[in-house]
């Protein structure tokens, strides 16, 4: 069992938040952002969700399986899914002229925000924020690098072919995109336990204490929000200035993949101001989150109980991003981004 899948959900959207772009704004947890007033959301603060699942789940309630968020929640699967059409893996595949059978179950992490920002729309330009500059001022941390056809493919395995998108290549055929090779090293005592694990488990596939993964970056023009529906999602009916889509479609470990999105709209009475609702989805392996009984085994390992981990709820949490785990790491990285889009 690949341990780093502890870990992978942590990471995946690669925006760890920086706390100088982060002052100042504050979230208010509630149960869903979408019947939310604008005219209750008080200055600089995020309405911030996150608990769709079950609370008795072991995780807080932070992860649905995909199944019950499909039909539950019809519309965000539609549109925060990887691609367009895209559903859980249970296909037959074919990789170096091998039909093979790729069947995996998934649960999602799904968390949604909206935030004003004391900016016209007029004055936003979205195209600098669909940018590697932009994630690289969020947390250097992060080494990020633009991927070309120079750099090495990734190995050609069942769930990277599932995750290619049959519409058109990743990072092409779309105005403005980039392709993102990302990689980010496991701090706290995360890295110590994952090297007592691969020396605990003999003759178990190595892991690694690195994240990797792909993403493709890309700006979505105000006519895309229209024509994909994406105001139907955000529940506000006023004019769209545009949005930033990051679609993470490759990663190293068990997470299946990602996604960042976010939707600008004109204020409904407020000219000077723009509302902001972003969200955020991510697929982990169900088997991932059953792995109880494995670590309750092993007493070293009692604390690294994956869905433990992921929840913030393990003695290995620590610090106030990544490695803290999934509900901090989300909400101080919406508060990273606030920060950075309503600076001049």
């Amino acid at each position: 069992m690949r341990l780093t899948a502890t870990i992978a959900a942590l990471l995946g959207l690669a925006l760890s938040p920086c706390a100088a772009y982060a002052q100042g704004f504050q979230i208010q947890d509630m149960p869903s952002i979408a019947g939310l007033p604008l005219t209750q959301l008080k200055p600089r603060t995020i309405a911030f969700a996150d608990r769709i699942g079950e609370a008795n789940d072991g995780g807080g309630g932070i992860f649905v399986r995909y199944e019950d968020w499909t039909r539950t929640r019809p519309l965000q699967q539609q549109l925060l899914s990887l691609y367009p059409g895209y559903s859980e893996p249970n296909s037959d595949l074919i990789v170096d002229g091998v039909k093979k059978h790729y069947r995996e179950k998934l649960h999602m992490y799904v968390g949604e925000a909206r935030f004003v920002i004391a900016r016209a729309p007029a004055s936003l330009d979205l195209k600098r924020y669909a940018t590697l500059a932009f994630l690289q001022k969020i947390d250097p941390a992060i080494k990020h690098a633009l991927l070309t056809a120079a750099d090495p493919a990734r190995p050609k395995e069942l769930k990277t072919i599932h995750n290619l998108n049959p519409q058109r290549r990743w990072c092409e055929g779309r105005e403005g995109a980039i392709c993102i090779r990302s990689a980010y090293k496991l701090e706290g005592r995360l890295p110590t336990a994952i090297a007592l694990a691969n020396k605990l488990r003999e003759g178990a596939k190595k892991v690694s204490d690195t994240l990797e993964f792909d993403s493709e970056l890309a700006l979505i023009p105000a006519a895309d929000v229209e024509a994909r529906g994406l105001k139907k999602l955000t529940g506000l009916d006023t004019p769209a200035v545009g949005g930033l889509e990051q679609s993470i479609f490759y990663v190293n470990e068990v997470m299946q993949f990602g996604k960042l999105l976010a939707v600008f709209q004109q204020h409904p009475t407020e000219a000077s101001r723009t509302v902001v609702s972003v969200y955020m989805t991510l697929a982990v392996e169900s088997n991932v989150l059953g792995k109880r009984k494995e670590f309750a085994q092993m007493p070293v390992l009692r604390n690294l109980v994956p869905v433990q981990v992921l929840a913030g709820k393990s003695s290995f949490n620590s610090g106030s991003s990544l490695s803290a785990g999934l509900p901090v790491y989300a909400r101080n990285e919406i508060k990273a981004i606030a920060g950075l889009l309503e600076a001049p």
